[in-house]
């Protein structure tokens, strides 16, 4: 079953709100789905995205992929960022080498 993180669309006529949410993706873009993981209402201007980072981390991690634009609204929320140095300090400090204390007084 391939995964992603996308939009479903919700609010009334001209007045667009969007889920986030995790769907299987074959299923419609307002079928069903399987978690929620925040809301994007694109008119409300600064607070337009609400998320939950810690399950967005979640299915990130478990190989989900997200769309063009929910990849755009992770990026602006920080999420993005935030994975990647998590990610380059774990593979930094594996790689680190630690120094001996007899090597030190050399």
């Amino acid at each position: 079953m391939a995964v992603s993180i996308r939009l479903r669309r919700a609010g009334r006529k001209k007045a667009p709100m969007y889920r986030i949410v995790v769907a299987d993706s074959r299923m419609p873009r307002d079928g069903k789905f399987i978690e929620v993981i925040g809301q994007y209402a694109p008119r409300t201007g600064e607070k337009a995205v609400t998320l939950n980072a810690d399950r967005a981390n979640y299915w990130l991690d478990n190989g989900a992929q997200p769309s063009d634009t929910v990849r755009s609204l992770l990026r602006k929320a920080g999420v993005l960022k935030a994975r990647h140095e998590q990610r380059l300090a774990s593979k930094l400090s594996a790689a680190a080498v630690p120094v001996s204390e007899s090597s030190e007084a050399q």
